[in-house]
């Protein structure tokens, strides 16, 4: 009866998988046999059944419109599920849809801001510079005189989203009902977490203070700009920013003739990156050209901070000592750090994932250095994850897209080196300061110190004890007596460490 609980879910369902059978989107079924595959191909719109299976999935996610286009995007992160050609396919998903009226705009503007637009701008184009599936941008000149790019969100676009996330949902449990081995992949948090994205996605002041957060990581770093963000006509639902211009960092020729030297920018973009990840920790994570320009003084400009990514000090190391261990060829420790990490379970063979990092290493660092790539490791690395039982990391998962954005665009630019070989001096100072003896040194001496600041509060908390059996002893609640008596609430070795310390508080006084 669960299939029957929800039959507007199910009418919702019907309507997608039609659309997939006409894109030709519902490939896995391919594999099931020649039958299926005829009956799917016979259904199948000629104009898509010529296209690889990844492209064939774009064009049913770009027709069912923006949650599934933004679903897409987040699909792109896991070549896991996927595969790698299909994540490959769907990591080119355009996020373009025709825009909304300017009466909307005008609307959204006013209500959000509580103010007429002709107050809060001297002029505001009609016609939007650039519409998707969130929101649109619009140029305009503030009441001051300063030029600016007026983000607006499309409107009914929170309902939309709630509704498509609310049927990701259902059928995200409905495959862990009918395909128990399906848990493994935990798909009602993945779910859960692209809700979460999305959710803050839809709130522009979220966006505005992810741009000015790396703007102040940036600050002094003349190859690194982030437009201003203009926070009094900013609110839930309008973001106001500087607006900037420059020319797309992939357009290799008018590059060239604006005079920037395409290998300079791959520098200057390797490092950029590498400082987002390993000095700061937060990176954006949707690097794509239409984001990316190179202003008139050769600086990089990053605009559209909707999805942004964070990784933690301790995954830092990690990650540092797993692409050092790979590029030094010491597998052994590459699969070690896993296993260090909580990654891998325990109980798997380190000697057999030592062996399976070699595997995916080895074709890949064997080519010629301009032509590896590190995004293309990390995805392979991911693949090995039914074979492990390792469980997805979500952070690395968008780091590894994010990276083979940026790899893409350094091979445009210069397919003659490697950005990631270009950035080797700042990788090589980040791991001597994080990695090396002074480094341990540094941590050893701060988890001491953190001892020794917790030392007085033990104190106290011991004292408050001994005050308490001098004025009639401690006082348990009834669950706590009774999980005592049947097992054993207090580890053997208690008993002795309250001895020691009431015999120190004893002889203090």
């Amino acid at each position: 009866m669960f299939l029957f609980s929800a039959p507007l879910n199910l009418f919702r369902l019907i309507r997608i998988l039609l659309v997939f059978l006409r894109h030709g989107a519902l490939f896995p079924l391919e594999s099931r046999g020649p039958s299926w595959r005829i009956w799917l191909l016979r259904r199948t719109d000629p104009q898509f059944a010529a296209l690889r299976p990844g492209q064939r999935l774009v064009a049913a996610l770009q027709a069912l419109g923006p949650t599934y286009i933004k679903f897409g995007q987040a699909l792109s992160t896991r070549p896991d599920l996927v595969g790698e050609e299909v994540a490959a396919d769907l990591s080119d998903l355009h996020d373009r849809l025709p825009p909304f009226a300017f009466s909307e705009v005008r609307a959204i503007v006013e209500s959000e801001l509580d103010r007429p637009l002709e107050e809060l701008y001297a002029s505001f184009e009609e016609a939007p510079v650039a519409a998707a599936s969130i929101a649109q941008v619009h140029f305009a000149v503030t009441a001051e005189g300063e030029p600016v790019a007026v983000k607006v969100l499309r409107p009914g676009i929170e309902a939309e989203f709630a509704r498509d996330i609310e049927l990701f949902g259902w059928m995200s449990r409905v495959v862990e009902r009918v395909l128990p081995a399906a848990r493994r992949l935990r798909l009602p948090e993945a779910v859960a977490t692209f809700a979460d994205t999305v959710v803050q996605e839809m709130d522009l002041r979220f966006e505005a203070a992810a741009a000015a957060e790396m703007a102040e990581n940036f600050t002094g770093d003349d190859d690194f700009r982030i437009p201003a963000i203009d926070w009094q006509r900013t609110a839930r639902r309008v973001m106001t920013l500087e607006r900037v211009s420059g020319v797309s960092i992939d357009e290799v020729e008018a590059l060239r003739a604006a005079g920037q030297e395409p290998v300079e920018v791959v520098r200057k973009a390797s490092a950029t990156f590498f400082n987002m990840v390993f000095r700061d920790g937060f990176f954006h994570a949707d690097l794509h050209p239409g984001n990316l320009f190179v202003g008139v003084d050769g600086e990089l400009i990053a605009v559209d901070f909707g999805i942004v990514g964070r990784v933690d000090e301790p995954t830092r190391k990690i990650l540092a000592e797993m692409l050092l261990g790979f590029l030094n060829g010491n597998y052994r420790r590459v699969a070690e750090v896993h296993f260090e990490a909580g990654w891998v379970p325990a109980d798997k063979s380190v000697d057999m994932f030592t062996q399976a990092c070699r595997s995916i290493a080895e074709p890949i660092l064997g080519r010629p250095a301009n032509e590896i790539s590190i995004a293309r490791l990390l995805g392979q690395l991911f693949e090995v994850t039914e074979t492990f039982a390792m469980e997805a990391q979500p952070q690395l998962l968008l780091l590894q897209k994010s990276m083979l954005v940026a790899e893409g665009i350094g091979r445009r630019l210069a397919p003659e080196v490697n950005m990631w070989e270009l950035a080797r001096p700042l990788i090589e100072a980040w791991m001597v300061d994080n990695l090396g003896p002074a480094a341990r040194v540094k941590d050893n001496i701060g988890s001491l110190f953190a001892t020794l600041e917790s030392l007085p509060r033990l104190v106290a908390h011991a004292e408050e004890t001994v005050n308490a059996l001098r004025n009639g002893g401690l006082k348990l609640h009834g669950d706590t007596t009774k999980a005592m008596g049947r097992r054993g609430l207090f580890p053997a070795w208690l008993p002795w460490a309250l001895v020691v310390v009431l015999l120190f508080l004893l002889m203090r006084r």
